[in-house]
């Protein structure tokens, strides 16, 4: 059952993610934890753009994985451009059938749906403090009303005046 909340535009899966896409999520996010991250898929960011997963740790350090199933997901997706302004760090994470096709000037994760592991290290590049804050916001605002979902997915229903 997917998550959907009456604040996010679209749901955390909708769909369009491929079976290769959601194993590589699966994987990257097992990673992510074990790394002290919190993780977030499916994140809407400030410029309307959706991040695959978004992961902060404690100190607040912002991580951006952009997913990529295959040669052709890679080809026809430049969204990521945008990712770089939202992120201290910013990966992108595949299988290893995919191989190393990614820019070299960004992280690369790659898994095989249950573990993963940094191929390359993402150059950290620090966010201003007030793009800081809001991403930190957004993040927290999103997890909680997904999680609040799980415990009442019924609507509001409207009270008589």
């Amino acid at each position: 059952m997917p998550l959907l909340s009456p604040f996010d535009v679209e749901p955390m899966i909708d769909g369009r993610q491929s079976p290769a896409a959601m194993k590589v999520r699966r994987g990257v996010g097992r990673l992510m934890r074990e790394m002290g991250l919190a993780v977030v898929p499916e994140l809407i960011l400030s410029c309307g753009r959706r991040a695959d997963l978004v992961g902060i740790d404690g100190r607040g350090e912002l991580m951006i994985v952009e997913i990529k199933s295959c040669l052709a997901d890679y080809r026809a997706d430049s969204k990521w451009h945008h990712y770089r302004s939202a992120c201290d760090r910013l990966y992108f994470a595949s299988l290893p059938e995919v191989g190393d096709i990614f820019p070299p000037e960004e992280g690369l994760i790659i898994t095989d749906g249950y573990m993963a592991e940094i191929v390359r290290e993402a150059p950290l590049q620090r966010l201003s403090a007030t793009v800081r804050r809001s991403m930190t916001l957004r993040i927290a605002q999103t997890a909680a009303r997904r999680l609040h979902e799980l415990e009442d997915p019924s609507p509001r229903l409207s009270v008589p005046v």
